[in-house]
Order: structure tokens, then C-alpha cells, then sequence
């Protein structure tokens, strides 16, 4: 993880999303204090658990975005679960397990990208020798063997025909190497995997048995062939792909996930409110509470059995979310609630954080839809006066029906920009400027109607 102070997590989330400094103060506290904890000594290291946070605000203020950014800044799996999917019908427990197992199979798919591209130059030697011998099916010489190609090498300055084999070789490997033949055709004998397709429905608790059984299965049936044409330029990347699938050793990307998700991974549980119970009794209100306390282990600290081994929760670090329009977070069970520690209220969004959020950060709505504009050879301006009605307007629609925060940006430049989306193709125009004028007779018609803002907007 990079050695970044809280100071610079918080100015490196600022370029992202706009204000909620005490989130972002929260977090950037709580993942330095990860970078703390791995400098203590060993015996104490394991004794400091994670400082778990709750943020508590409406949705489409921030929540999300701060937790998956800050994942994305500390090179972490990260994975975000609903709190409310537990509370359906059929739930019977456990199944708050596979959250665990999930932000492994992310680890997983993580460490092994990193370790592909460590082998990536080896990768791409190997696939450059594979390529030249099907450009020359009759020479052969191997990376593979370094020995047989020295001897290649000693036999082809004796023998002329192997000189000059290995002259063509030469010519080839230069002229791959410059691209010129990357639009030639090559046979390629590749793989296909020939599983059927089934549904295993394994117990509650016992989720990954159902894909060690697809993988015992698909051990059974033979692996097919199939010899395909396909230029070079792809028959070079499936190579390369393949051979750094050999180089790569997955039991140390095993071993370096299981590390990576234990020490770095990130839980987000958003819409922990909904499991929260505002009164004691019975129905869905026990289900509810049965929900926390399931989530409670994994939380604490349990071990967690995966396909890939053990995984030990104690130093996830779990960020909860939630509205907590009706219950409040002291309506959680006390355990759970202690741990928590760190509680942190996100400002609702208005119209002058709107405007912030359409301009400044380096994903701005407006810088997104003058890219998507700019591939169709069209140059998009929005005036800063536009920019003030769209956040007025996406204001107003928030408090006259559901405040879902920032989220009602989109749903507005979506139909504002609707008629130019769809005619773009065909517009001789190579430059559009809108203005508030534009805004508000595209939009005040739907926005001033409350009825028909409840549907469209």
C-alpha cells in the first residue's frame, strides 16, 4: 500500500468528489492507521483491530463513491454488499459468508493481473517464438529450451540450408516486430473448455461446494481443440496471454491474495438501516436482528473457509452506510454497534454543491459529455449560466419528490442532451453552445410539473 498521509488521501478523494470532508477525514484516518498497524511490533500488530465506520446520509451524497475511491487509492479489493438482500425470503443464515469469499475472488483476479504483467516480457518472448514457427512451420526453435537453440545456432552456421532458414527467421522476427505482419493469417489450435451448463444447489453455508463440483466435472470431460485463422496482430495476444498463464505460479497468487484480503481488503455494507430494528418483537423485525447477527462474526473476526483456504476477518476493514431515516444507529444490536467505532454524517447535497459537482472533479458530468460528444466530431459547450439552471433544476426536482442526491444530475443531462445524442450522427454542426435559455425550455415544462417530474425526471 502506498505511504500516503491522511492529508494527501483526503486532497487525492477532493479530485473526485465534492465536499464531505468529515467522511473523507474518516477514512483517510482509518487507512493510515492500516499503514500504523503494519509498523508496530509483531506481537502487538495482531492485538490493533480496524477502526470500522458507519456513514450516516441520504442517498446520492457521497457514500460509495468515498469507500470505492479510497479502495482504488490504496490498491485494496474492495466489494460492496446490501445489508437488505440478507432479509429476503429464503434467507436462513450464513449466506452473509459469501461476502468473504467474494472480495477474494476479487484479491484473486487482483494478484494475478499483477503477476501476468511481471512475466509479460518473458510472455511476449515466448509468444514471438510460437508465432515465427507457425510463419515457419518447418524451423523450429524454442525459448523454451535454450540449450536445443544454441545447438540450432551452431548447426545452422555448418549446414546453408539452416543458415538460411534461420536468415528467413531473422527477416521475419524484424518485420513482426515492426508490425508488417500483423494483417497475415495464421492457423491457431486453441482451447475449449467443454463443460455443460448446470445448477448445482448446494445447503446454506456450503456456497463454493458448487463450484468445486463444476471443477471436478470439468476435469472429467475432455478438452477440445478447435484450429482457428486469425491474423497475427490477435493470434500474438492469445500467445502471449497463454504463456503468461503458465509463467504465473497460483499458489503464490493464492497465497498472496489470501494475504492481500486479510491485511488490505475493504467491505462496504451499504443500507445497514434496513436491518436495523426500531422496536423489539416479532416478524420481520427478529429477522432483521437475526441479519445483524450473522453480520456480527464475520465483523468481530472469524475465519471464513474459501476455495482458495481459511481467510481470517480480523482486519477487513468494514465501512457501513445507511439513510437512518427511521431507525438510528443505536438501534443496531450493541454488539454490532461497538463495532463501529467511528460514526461520520454526510451534508445533503444542494444546488451549489451541484454546480462543484459538474465542473471540478476530474470525472465531471460535463467533461463526460463533452468527450462523448467529441467522438462525433462535435464540440459541446455549456455555458456556466446552463450550468446554474442544471443544478437548480436537478435542486428543485430533489425537493419536490425523492432526494436521491447528485444521482439526479444524470437523470437531468440526460434529457436535456437527449435530442442532440440521438441526432449527432447527422449533424453538419461542428460545435454546440447551450445557455440557460435552452435549460429552461427543455426542462422547466417537466421540472415545474410535479406529477410528471415524479416519472421522467
Amino acid at each position: 500500500m502506498n505511504n500516503f498521509t491522511p492529508r494527501e488521501i483526503v486532497s487525492e478523494l477532493d479530485r473526485y468528489i465534492i465536499g464531505q470532508n468529515g467522511a473523507k477525514r474518516a477514512v483517510a484516518v482509518a487507512l493510515r492507521n492500516r499503514w500504523r498497524r503494519q509498523q508496530v511490533p509483531a506481537d502487538l500488530r495482531d492485538e490493533i483491530s480496524p477502526k470500522n465506520i458507519i456513514m450516516i446520509g441520504a442517498t446520492g451524497v457521497g457514500k460509495t463513491e468515498i469507500a470505492r475511491r479510497l479502495a482504488k487509492l490504496a490498491q485494496a479489493p474492495f466489494i460492496k454488499v446490501e445489508a437488505s438482500k440478507f432479509t429476503e425470503v429464503g434467507y436462513v443464515g450464513r449466506d452473509v459468508e459469501s461476502m468473504v469469499r467474494d472480495l477474494m475472488e476479487l484479491a484473486i483476479t487482483m494478484v494475478r493481473k499483477t503477476e501476468a504483467e511481471k512475466v509479460q516480457v518473458k510472455a511476449e518472448e515466448r509468444a514471438e517464438e510460437k508465432l515465427l514457427d507457425l510463419l515457419l512451420p518447418g524451423e523450429r526453435a524454442s525459448l523454451d529450451d535454450e540449450d536445443e537453440f544454441a545447438a540450432a545456432d551452431d548447426e545452422a552456421l555448418t549446414s546453408g540450408g539452416k543458415r538460411d532458414g534461420m536468415r528467413t527467421r531473422d527477416k521475419l522476427r524484424r518485420l513482426l516486430r515492426m508490425g508488417e505482419l500483423d494483417q497475415r493469417f495464421v492457423e491457431l489450435q486453441t482451447e475449449e473448455h467443454n463443460i455443460p451448463a448446470m445448477e448445482v444447489l448446494t445447503p446454506p453455508g456450503a456456497e463454493d461446494m458448487g463450484f468445486n463440483i463444476k471443477e471436478m466435472f470439468g476435469n472429467l470431460f475432455p478438452k477440445k481443440t478447435k484450429r482457428r485463422r486469425i491474423k497475427v496482430a490477435e493470434a500474438r495476444q492469445i500467445i502471449t496471454d497463454q504463456e503468461a498463464e503458465k509463467l504465473v505460479d497460483m499458489d503464490n497468487v493464492q497465497q498472496l491474495a489470501r494475504d492481500l484480503t486479510e491485511q488490505s481488503g475493504i467491505i462496504f455494507i451499504d443500507e445497514i438501516d434496513k436491518v436495523a430494528s426500531s422496536t423489539a418483537g416479532s416478524g420481520p423485525e427478529v429477522s432483521r436482528e437475526g441479519v445483524q447477527r450473522d453480520i456480527l462474526p464475520i465483523v468481530e473476526g472469524s475465519t471464513v473457509n474459501t476455495k482458495y483456504g481459511a481467510i481470517k476477518t480480523d482486519h477487513i476493514l468494514f465501512i457501513a452506510a445507511g439513510a437512518f431515516h427511521v431507525a438510528k444507529p443505536s438501534d443496531l444490536i450493541p454488539e454490532l454497534q461497538g463495532r463501529f467505532p467511528i460514526r461520520v454524517e454526510l451534508d445533503n447535497l444542494g444546488e451549489e454543491e451541484f454546480v462543484r459537482i459538474l465542473t471540478e472533479p476530474k470525472n465531471a458530468l460535463v467533461h463526460q459529455y463533452q468527450a462523448l460528444m467529441k467522438t462525433e466530431n462535435i464540440t459541446l459547450e455549456i455555458t456556466p449560466d446552463a450550468i446554474s439552471e442544471i443544478a437548480r433544476t436537478a435542486a428543485q426536482v430533489n425537493e419536490q419528490t425523492e432526494n436521491i442526491g447528485a444521482r439526479r444530475l444524470h437523470t437531468v443531462m440526460e434529457k436535456l442532451l437527449e435530442d442532440i445524442s440521438f441526432n449527432a450522427p447527422e449533424m453538419n454542426e461542428n460545435s454546440i453552445s447551450i445557455n440557460a435559455e435552452q435549460v429552461r425550455s427543455s426542462l422547466d415544462s417537466i421540472a415545474g410539473n410535479e406529477d410528471l417530474s415524479r416519472f421522467i425526471l
